[in-house]
């Protein structure tokens, strides 16, 4: 409740002062929006001044909030304080809060979320071999990432969400022997001795197509030793900047990741920029920084000429203390690419954020290190914990995957009857479209509110949800407050000049319980959507939108628009306000906030 908190934060420092807080400012940092409603709109904590003040925290509590009542009462913002079990309670005046919050947000829609200084970022995330279809496992990723990358432009920053595409690799090496050396026939019998034989569920899709090629690969190279020597030759050849292997590397894999963009496209997940790993070898990023490294007091040189950074004195344990960043014959290792890629990306943002799965924990310290010997800024690191399907974590190499496209499919079709049980007057053309939007939204939502540590089990039921947790829910409510405005315009009224003569009136008294509520809830999206880019867990914004939504609900049974044919304008401009945070919380979460359901 930043409003309020502006309002008291003077007087309450000098009350704290007066009576003997050493650090009164450490003391105010503690303010916080409570979880309970008798702990007021926002709360301090006392229990910290125990110790220093000799007395209970609820005795400093208590007196805390007799000295600063009389005066904080008697101006505008806050109508009430008090103490209980510890804390002091401080309450906002609604109707005070209402004029400070809903004129900005229906006069200025398009700067709902700004309050604090924009800054430019660059978003690394997804960056998934190009080798097949996106499976459920991989798509954590993906949809975090945009749910990072759409929560800071909400935010005001300046965001670009950039791919780290591995052109050169092992995955992409495998790909490019199978597709020179095998056939369509050749590739059904390898599958089908391993009962993997399965025809593509979308035979439109090149991802789909080529992926039985890697995996035949995958399969023969375990028992065929000319496999594997053709691989790593192509690999290694990509590594020394083969010209003429990069060409063929590229033409393998293209179809491949167009394939993957484009289901990322139907989720909403788009990208500014595309980076190759081969870019750092060819320009000789790559080479410059293995010199570099070699003059670190951490360098050491392996029995057969490899080239390490020897961490243990670096805090890195166990068999992993040794960072190798060049091969015995000179070449690079992807993680030595990284380390240039990234002296690179902070030529291009102030700011750096990856997103990666938990298994790249050590590889990430490792490089962190060696950026810290090279005086290159760390990048700062989301990680999450995998989605694993019943039986174990996914792997496209063995096969044992849930493809996105196919869990797109099922979720739509799914919403698309959910949708026609409750709409039956749609034609088909609407309701393919809102069932599109809900099947789509509930799949990101699922993923995007479980906080990132965590990790997820895959289960149809909880990936298609549409409880009252769920994104259904919040598009609903958002559906309510559009059909509002829908019907009045139908029925001659002008919303936006009733809108705005409301705003301009200033008045906000007679506010319902129910009304006052929203308003509140209302006046802390920001503070919502800071609290989760700082803490760096979209859940936490899922939370907040799913309470706005469900205050709104309240409200609209409460507070009626039109009454015997009437405009209530207050309720109508409330309305408005809580529609176009809806819809932007819904955008800052990747849900489609459609106008009706």
């Amino acid at each position: 409740m930043r409003q309020l908190s502006e309002v008291i934060r003077g007087t309450v420092w000098d009350a704290l002062t007066e009576m003997g807080d050493e650090d009164p400012d450490a003391t105010l940092a503690n303010l916080t929006t409570p979880r309970h409603a008798k702990q007021g709109d926002l709360a301090l904590p006392c229990f910290a001044l125990a110790k220093t003040m000799k007395k209970s925290p609820q005795d400093i509590a208590t007196d805390l909030a007799r000295r600063v009542a009389t005066v904080l009462t008697a101006i505008d913002g806050c109508s009430e304080v008090g103490s209980d079990g510890g804390f002091c309670n401080f309450y906002v005046d609604a109707q005070w809060l209402a004029g400070q919050t809903i004129r900005s947000i229906l006069n200025d829609p398009d700067s709902v979320g700004h309050h604090r200084a924009s800054s430019s970022l660059l978003i690394e995330h997804t960056s998934a071999n190009p080798n097949g279809p996106f499976h459920v496992g991989r798509s954590r990723n993906a949809i975090l990432g945009d749910t990072f990358v759409r929560m800071h432009r909400l935010a005001g920053d300046d965001v670009r969400a950039e791919y780290y595409v591995d052109d050169m690799g092992k995955q992409v090496g495998i790909l490019a022997w199978s597709l020179a050396n095998l056939d369509d026939d050749r590739v059904s019998e390898i599958l089908a001795a391993e009962d993997m034989d399965e025809m593509p569920t979308h035979p439109h899709k090149e991802d789909h197509q080529r992926v039985r090629y890697y995996q035949a690969a995958n399969l023969l190279k375990a028992v065929d030793p000319d496999v594997e020597l053709g691989v790593t030759k192509l690999v290694q050849a990509s590594e020394e900047a083969d010209a003429e292997v990069l060409a063929i590397f590229e033409s393998a894999y293209q179809p491949v990741l167009d394939g993957m963009l484009e289901t990322l496209e139907r989720l909403g997940i788009v990208f500014d920029s595309f980076t190759k790993e081969s870019r750092f070898i060819v320009d000789g990023s790559v080479d410059v920084i293995m010199d570099r490294l070699s003059n670190s007091e951490l360098h050491g040189t392996a029995e057969n000429g490899a080239h390490y950074l020897e961490l243990e004195d670096r805090g890195v344990q166990g068999k992993s203390t040794k960072f190798f960043y060049q091969r015995g014959d000179g070449s690079s290792l992807y993680a030595t690419r990284d380390i240039a890629y990234h002296e690179w990306k902070w030529t291009e943002a102030q700011r750096l954020v990856n997103i990666l799965g938990e298994d790249h924990r050590l590889q990430s310290k490792q490089v962190g290190i060696a950026l810290d010997e090279l005086d290159i800024r760390n990048p700062e690191v989301v990680f999450y914990a995998f989605t694993k399907l019943p039986d174990g974590k996914m792997s496209t190499r063995r096969g044992n995957v849930v493809y996105m496209d196919n869990l797109l499919d099922e979720a739509c079709a799914r919403a698309t009857a959910i949708v026609k049980e409750m709409r039956g007057d749609l034609d088909s053309e609407e309701l393919a479209k809102i069932g599109e939007a809900v099947g789509l939204s509930a799949v990101r939502y699922n993923i995007i509110r479980v906080s990132p540590e965590k990790g997820i089990n895959f289960r149809w039921e909880d990936a298609l949800s549409f409880d009252s947790d769920s994104a259904p829910f919040i598009m609903y409510s958002h559906a309510r407050a559009c059909s509002i405005s829908r019907k009045l315009t139908t029925q001659g009224h002008d919303v936006k000049s009733l809108v705005a003569n409301e705003v301009a009136s200033g008045n906000w008294g007679g506010l319902s319980d129910t009304a006052s509520a929203l308003v509140k809830r209302i006046a802390t999206f920001s503070e919502a959507l800071d609290a989760s880019i700082v803490n760096q867990r979209p859940n936490l914004f899922c939370s907040y939108l799913l309470s706005l939504a469900t205050e709104y609900n309240r409200f609209y049974r409460d507070n009626h628009v039109l009454i015997d044919g009437e405009v209530n304008s207050q309720n109508l401009a409330l309305s408005e306000a809580a529609r176009i945070l809806l819809s932007a919380g819904c955008s800052g979460l990747g849900i489609i906030p459609v106008e009706s359901m």
